[in-house]
């Protein structure tokens, strides 16, 4: 069954305000696909739209290669869970999974004969007969899963599932997700704002700001060449610096940092920067490394400000001497423990970085994103109040 989605210049309009710009979109059959963004960026709208809960104000989508326009929820080959699950809590998991089925008119025989091998596939085998309210946040979590597949969708959409379970919880549901999206084949849509979530499960994720796709890649090729200011922000941690190019040689950009100095580092993909122009250089956290201070080529002279020791690694949260700006550093434990006493506020360190694995980018205006809630808190749609849309 051909589970492909295709959005054709789709827009989406509340009003005056526009939620979601012009988008067109292809996401393959059988893929595994996520919409990564902050509250507010219009991924939930997108997903409405492919269900048929919300009806574009232009455009078109297309399911299986077939135009839905005029097709209601109940007759798309789709199938939802929501963030809350909305499980029935005074039925059985039986018959949790075979509502669906029921409603379509299926036999008592035929609906038991999928429930059961529905639950065998999400490792609930023998559950069956348990009300809802006796299971575990993941229990319910793969009834939800069942009940869903049991209506044999062509796509499936997860609309943020994973939200209400603990750290370890959603890091089992990952795995979880990924295989039986494996086992089954189905088109799987995905909505996150959570990037571990995205990365670490999708075959292809669409980074989202204010209403539009800003990149579509797979995981690897977001995080090491992100193409905007703001997937380079929102995807993993970077440290961003002001600049302006000086030259570029190919790939490799020459840039005038101010109280920095010179600094140099790799062309993101596809842009172009000229000469003079502002730009931003993003190094990463992981990609610092201790030197000696005087040390030759492009460095940072800081001032230690907080240690963090987060179990793999150590964070260091340092202030740039030259300019006073914060600077992160990602210190593996080998690193770490040949700094002895180093490691400490108030201490002073020098820091230096391959330009290879520094990506310049245009100084685009790209929103900010608080790092500990998801919001916009700078740039566009900043005012909106985070509508989840």
């Amino acid at each position: 069954m051909d589970g492909s989605v295709r959005l054709d210049e789709v827009v989406m309009r509340f009003g005056d305000f526009t939620a979601i710009e012009k988008t067109s979109l292809a996401i393959g059959s059988g893929e595994f696909f996520s919409f990564l963004g902050p509250s507010g960026c219009g991924k939930t709208t997108l997903l409405n739209l492919i269900s048929g809960f919300l009806v574009p104000s232009e455009g078109q989508v297309f399911i299986g290669g077939e135009p839905m326009a005029g097709v209601p929820v109940n007759r798309r080959p789709t199938a939802m869970i929501f963030q809350n699950l909305a499980l029935f809590p005074l039925m059985t998991v039986f018959e949790n999974i075979e509502f669906g089925l029921e409603v379509r008119g299926v036999d008592k025989r035929k609906r038991r004969e999928v429930s059961e091998r529905l639950l065998a596939l999400v490792a609930l085998e023998g559950s069956g007969p348990k009300r809802v309210t006796e299971l575990s946040g993941g229990q319910k979590q793969r009834v939800a899963i069942a009940r869903a597949l049991a209506v044999e969708p062509r796509v499936l959409l997860l609309d943020e599932p994973l939200s209400a379970l603990d750290l370890k919880l959603r890091q089992h549901m990952r795995a979880e997700l990924k295989a039986i999206q494996r086992k089954t084949g189905i088109t799987f849509i995905y909505i996150t704002h959570d990037q571990g979530e995205a990365l670490t499960m999708s075959d292809r994720v669409a980074v989202m700001s204010a209403g539009r796709i800003q990149q579509v890649a797979d995981p690897m090729t977001l995080y090491r060449e992100p193409a905007t200011g703001f997937v380079a922000a929102f995807v993993g941690e970077n440290n961003r610096l002001e600049a302006r190019v000086i030259d570029r040689e190919n790939e490799r950009v020459r840039l005038d940092g101010g109280a920095l100095g010179e600094l140099a580092g790799r062309a993101g993909p596809g842009v172009r920067l000229a000469n003079g122009e502002a730009a931003a250089l993003y190094v990463r956290p992981e990609h610092l490394r201790p030197v000696a201070a005087g040390a030759a080529g492009p460095r940072f002279d800081t001032e230690i400000e907080a240690v963090h020791f987060e179990g793999a690694w150590v964070m260091l949260e340092t202030r740039l001497m030259a300019s006073g700006e914060k600077l992160r550093v990602q210190l593996g434990h080998e690193v770490s423990r040949g700094q002895g006493e180093a490691l400490a506020a108030g201490q002073r360190m020098a820091f230096a970085y391959d330009p290879g694995d520094a990506v310049v980018l245009p100084d685009d205006g790209s929103p900010v994103v608080d790092e500990e809630t998801g919001e916009v808190v700078e740039g566009d749609r900043a005012q909106a109040g985070g509508a989840h849309v």
